[in-house]
């Protein structure tokens, strides 16, 4: 028999609803956390819900707001959602994680498009609005892709609190600028960005798995302009990509045929790099007359890159091998999960690609998360905006670390 909890324990519950019935679904989220969470208070719930229920979402916010009465209710619509073992994606559907979290100071902020200018010029008025304390340790930030310059915030981000890790999305509930709805407590929005900092006692683990493999060896940029690549180590990249090209099996020159990536090293200071020293970025496309590569962001002169493949099978060994180090602890109370809306059966032949390898490797874990229009995560100690990616934040009680 399992001991009860206590008010003292960190506690995560999750749940989902396929209902198109808003009662219906109400009633059945409610009674799940309730039987998993036995009369503890909530301090946390985070719900996505599918385009489905966008026309209600301010309804839906009000009912699970007085049935669960939590601290803060946070969320976003989503193309489609992820629950403990399932990811719906293209139906109706709800799923949401509520959390009782004791010792765990939270600040819940809300920053409105109307307001960029003030906040990204003024360091002192951003941290006034999003009002983290000193030990934060983790920031979870949802925002519409239509009114929020996320590369710009999160530079701003990143300065203002260096070190403190990043996870979240971005909204991808709807097609249109204005059709996206942020969840914050009572309000409704439909621009900017929400989120909440957390402090006190837990520790959380960040996991962000890019789901690439290099190819070839590491090169340096002789010459770029913003997002175009002129040379690497003054050679045409096409010259450089045909000689990797042909050194590859046949396997992965079909691989080819799902993309080409380049990843830029975070930390030019590695003697050996590998995967997760990287941060990936599309190749939008090649001159085949000057042999310029278009890629997905802007570079620099001397930056070093390498060429890099993805597929499901890649991304699955990726993911499972950034999860293996959990392994060596305890297992986490709950978590976080944001995942690229590219990834799930546009990326996998089967369904649940992503949940199914974290609840087989790390066990058995209440969680929440949506498909994003871009996924929130840290590399090499700097938050960035990223795709194709699953960004995952584990949360575990403060000391409870276990060999």
């Amino acid at each position: 028999m399992a001991s009860p909890i206590t008010k003292t324990e960190m506690r995560f519950a999750s749940a989902l609803t396929t209902s198109t019935s808003l009662p219906e679904a109400c009633q059945a989220l409610v009674d799940q956390v309730e039987s998993q969470m036995e009369g503890l208070d909530l301090h946390l719930v985070l719900t996505f819900v599918s385009p489905h229920f966008r026309t209600v979402a301010a309804d839906l916010a009000d009912s699970l707001r007085h049935r669960l009465s939590p601290e803060l209710l946070i969320g976003c619509t989503a193309e489609g959602v992820i629950s403990r073992d399932k990811e719906i994606e293209r139906s109706a559907a709800i799923t949401l994680v509520a959390a009782h979290l004791p010792g765990v100071q939270m600040s819940p902020f809300a920053l409105q498009a109307a307001s960029w200018d003030d906040f990204l010029a003024d360091q002192v008025s951003l941290m006034n609005v999003v009002g983290a304390p000193p030990n934060t340790k983790l920031i979870m930030l949802l925002a519409d892709p239509y009114t929020t310059p996320m590369d710009t915030v999160l530079a701003a981000f990143n300065h203002s609190y260096p070190g403190v890790p990043m996870v979240g999305g971005m909204a991808s509930g709807s097609a249109r600028p204005g059709g996206n709805a942020l969840f914050f407590n009572q309000r409704l929005l439909n621009n900017g960005a929400v989120g909440v900092a957390f402090a006190g006692a837990f520790d959380v683990d960040v996991v962000v798995s890019q789901g690439c493999r290099p190819i070839g060896e590491p090169v340096s940029i002789t010459s770029v302009k913003e997002n175009m690549i002129l040379s690497l180590d003054y050679d045409p990249p096409l010259i450089r990509l045909r000689e990797i090209v042909s050194d590859l099996s046949e396997q992965d020159r079909q691989l080819l045929e799902n993309g080409l990536y380049i990843g830029r090293v975070i930390n030019d200071e590695e003697d050996e790099l590998g995967r997760g020293d990287f941060l990936i970025r599309g190749v939008m496309g090649i001159d085949q007359q000057s042999g310029a590569l278009v890629v997905g962001d802007y570079f620099e002169n001397d930056e070093v890159v390498q060429f890099h493949l993805r597929d499901a099978s890649t991304a699955k060994e990726d993911l499972e091998m950034m999860l293996t180090p959990q392994q060596f602890y305890g297992p986490p109370s709950g978590g976080f999960l944001f995942s690229c809306n590219g990834r799930g059966t546009r990326l996998y032949d089967h369904p649940n690609g992503d949940i199914s390898t974290i609840q087989r490797v790390i066990g058995d874990v209440s969680l929440a998360g949506f498909f994003c229009a871009g996924e929130i995560g840290p590399v090499g100690g700097k938050n960035f905006l990223h795709g194709q990616t699953a960004s995952l934040a584990l949360f575990r009680p403060a000391g409870e670390w276990t060999d």
